[in-house]
């Protein structure tokens, strides 16, 4: 492939700074071992995350379509031999940074298991929306690298699988949730798949609203307009109850 695999050319070959302190052609990977004694001080776990975290810096800075291998090397104190003898070139690079950013927003929707169904929806939106704020990056910062790789994903068929399937879970979750509810006699019989399509677009167009055209107000207009209408189309009444008892005895 074009430069997608593995970065432009000018990447491809290692500058006089990137040589070892000794002379040699190249420094000792991170995580290989730092004294004669053999044991390892960095992990290759550890390496990585300092790795995924350069990165994010790096694409905040200078967006996909520019960033190159030096950008990320020069946002760690480690040298870009490193890098390479983690990743075989800039999309592999990106293909496992996109897995990292996908990993830790799944990881962060957590839902108390004893919680209602409409607790547990109402969590689930809001976690996607909002949050929750990282350590050194905002639940912002991290969407907008979110969407500079989403953008670009519609010119690349492997990345837009891994979105889809991520898409995919998010969904699913929010259908299982008013399936649960649905079941459990707390929502409306309603169509599941639909009201958890719905909900999912909402989440996505409020979020890129927000990334791409910079209306700050975008996520919590969404949510509102979410209680008003879309929540609230679940709600069960008197009239809708005594109609889905009277469906089921015809």
């Amino acid at each position: 492939m074009s430069e997608s695999q593995g970065g432009p050319a000018g990447d491809s070959v290692e500058s006089p700074s990137d040589a070892g302190a000794d002379g040699s052609d190249r420094d000792p990977p991170a995580d290989g071992p730092s004294d004669e004694s053999g044991e390892e001080t960095v992990s290759s776990k550890d390496t990585k995350e300092v790795i995924m975290e350069a990165t994010f810096r790096a694409l905040s800075k200078h967006g996909y379509k520019d960033l190159r291998m030096r950008d990320i090397g020069e946002e760690m104190d480690l040298t870009r031999q490193v890098i390479r003898y983690h990743f075989d070139g800039k999309y592999d690079l990106m293909s496992s940074f996109l897995e990292h950013i996908i990993d830790q927003y799944e990881g962060s929707v957590v839902v108390d298991g004893g919680a209602d169904p409409w607790t547990e929806l109402r969590a689930r939106v809001d976690q996607c929306m909002f949050g929750p704020e990282f350590e050194e990056f905002s639940h912002w910062d991290r969407m907008k690298v979110y969407h500079e790789l989403y953008t670009h994903a519609q010119n690349d068929g492997e990345h837009r699988e891994v979105f889809n399937e991520h898409y995919d879970r998010i969904r699913g979750g929010i259908v299982e949730v008013v399936e649960e509810g649905i079941e459990e006699g707390v929502f409306r019989d309603v169509d599941a798949e639909r009201m958890g399509q719905l909900v999912t677009d909402v989440i996505h167009a409020a979020r890129g609203r927000r990334i791409s055209l910079g209306h700050e107000d975008a996520p919590e207009e969404a949510r509102q307009a979410m209680d008003e209408f879309i929540f609230e189309s679940l709600e069960r009444t008197e009239s809708s109850g005594a109609g889905e008892q009277s469906n089921g005895s015809e």
